[in-house]
């Protein structure tokens, strides 16, 4: 029986810092700022220091909030810049994204957990960074998944002689790193404990601010001192879905991933899923239909160019009303994140996302660290690229939530995956509070996506359901396995009557999950 807490993340190394902190005494704040700087060890090309992300924290004696570091558009947009760009092969789809110094919007990643430090962590900095920085210093071994990621996103990484040669292979040379290959960054080993002890004007008003600066000045970027001093962490209050009798927490506008996660459940609501079946074809034919009417109401609303209104659009009874008949009618056929989710004994609970996009090809001088490239991609910047608005943040589809049961469970779950982070978490919510399955059932049961015309289906459903599915939608692509393209919803949760404790890491993504 564990008694100190549970933790579920995308790698073991990354599970290993946090299950290492509650040991030791930590809170379920400290145990996820610990896995927070592993991850950028252990999980290199989803999440770093240089990139943004939102954490959902539920002290156990107080109100939510959700602490917002992701990424700033810069201050002073220029008109020529080093942006170019890059096609990357996912296997069955390829995708064009952009790197360079212009490809990248102000880190937020170390001011937040700054932030969050101060407001809710118990031990030193310095004990925190402690096992990044030993995984650093001393080489982690690269899981399958994230030697996978490495391939996927080759072209990028071999852009840069510095990327190129801090993630090359030791036993290939020319070749990035390899599956049970051992990754060692000194650099960052020495950037991390630097941080620790100065804290995070090293990042904001010092050497690092000065160095990203003057590459961006003299090579094409857009980023100034001025980004790095002005920047700020937002507190927000969480959006609030009520669902099944259950209170669900999640990412508020700007992001615009909880907000659609909302309104599919509205619509989904008093439905009849039940009596469906989970997995079924009506079930599955309903969920895409709804899956397919919130990307359209995201356009309709002016959630794409507007993310800041979402609340008072969305979820406007007149607007929900509109939607919910063509959710009754006949059916219409027409990326890099990870995630941490820990609970503690007390009740502490945080759920924080990360991402550093695919990464911009630039190595911070000194820092080991790899720059975001969220200025380049296409998810984040429906307008089209290079129609950002200055000086704003950006939103995302980034969702980390809070689940809050009747009955005293709290489950703390989340996604990466791009756009089907949304996707992925409604059909766990579902799974809990629809069709009251455990949470392993609810993470592991197979999934849809929906998105411009084309619906995606991973294997696992009844027989004859993928059939029907492909006579009634126009598009439709059955995978032969379960993908990280699906996402990966790595949960826990706590019973805070009983105390007890149990967590899912999800296998599309590497998932792992430690009681404590």
């Amino acid at each position: 029986m564990s008694s100190k807490g549970v933790v579920a993340a995308g790698d073991l190394q990354t599970a290993n810092a946090a299950a290492e902190v509650l040991k030791s005494g930590g809170n379920a704040f400290d145990a996820v700022l610990a896995a927070l700087f592993a991850s950028t060890v252990a999980e290199p090309v989803l999440s770093s220091l240089g990139g943004g992300g939102f954490l959902m924290a539920k002290p156990a004696e107080g109100a939510a909030v959700l602490y917002d570091f992701f990424a700033q558009t810069p201050i002073v947009k220029k008109s020529e810049t080093d942006f170019k760009p890059i096609l990357v092969d996912f296997g069955p789809v390829t995708q064009e994204f952009h790197i360079g110094l212009g490809s990248i919007a102000m880190p937020g990643v170390v001011k937040g957990a700054f932030d969050v430090h101060k407001d809710l962590a118990t031990m030193s900095m310095n004990d925190i960074v402690a096992p990044a920085r030993k995984l650093a210093q001393e080489g982690v071994q690269m899981s399958a998944l994230q030697a996978h990621i490495f391939e996927i996103v080759k072209p990028i990484y071999q852009d840069c002689p510095e990327c190129s040669h801090q993630y090359e292979s030791p036993a290939t040379p020319g070749a990035l790193i390899g599956a049970e290959e051992i990754l060692r960054i000194p650099t960052a080993a020495d950037f991390m404990d630097a941080l620790a002890h100065e804290g995070e004007d090293l990042f904001y008003r010092g050497e690092v601010a000065q160095n990203i600066a003057r590459d961006c000045e003299d090579k094409g970027g857009h980023l100034a001192r001025a980004d790095f001093e002005a920047y700020q962490v937002l507190k927000r209050k969480p959006l609030c879905v009520n669902f099944q009798g259950s209170q669900i927490l999640t990412n508020p506008p700007p992001s615009v991933g909880g907000i659609l996660i909302g309104f599919a459940l509205e619509l989904l609501s008093d439905t009849g899923l039940k009596k469906m079946g989970c997995g079924s074809f009506a079930y599955l034919q309903r969920l895409a239909n709804v899956m397919h009417l919130t990307n359209q109401a995201r356009v309709e609303s002016g959630l794409n160019l507007h993310p800041e209104n979402g609340t008072e659009t969305l979820l406007d009874p007149n607007f929900l009303d509109r939607y919910r008949k063509d959710v009754l009618g006949q059916p219409k056929s027409h990326r890099g994140t990870t995630h941490i989710s820990v609970i503690d004994a007390k009740g502490n609970a945080a759920s924080m996302t990360l991402s550093n996009g695919e990464g911009s090809a630039y190595i911070a001088p000194n820092t080991g660290m790899v720059l975001n490239n969220m200025l380049g991609e296409e998810d984040i910047n429906p307008a089209g690229l290079g129609n950002w608005i200055e000086d704003t943040r950006l939103s995302s589809m980034m969702a980390p939530s809070l689940i809050e049961r009747p009955d005293g469970l709290l489950v703390a779950l989340g996604s990466g995956g791009s756009n089907r982070i949304r996707t992925a978490i409604l059909q766990v919510v579902l799974g809990l509070l629809e069709f009251d399955q455990a949470l392993e059932a609810a993470i592991i049961q197979p999934r849809i996506h929906y998105e411009n015309g084309v619906l995606n289906v991973e294997p696992g459903f009844l027989e004859g359901v993928n059939a029907r599915l492909k006579e009634t939608f126009q598009a439709t692509k059955c995978w032969d396995q379960q993908s990280l393209f699906f996402g990966g919803v790595h949960g826990v949760e706590f019973n805070v009557r009983t105390k007890h404790f149990a967590g899912v890491g999800d296998p599309r993504r590497g998932g792992v999950t430690i009681s404590v």
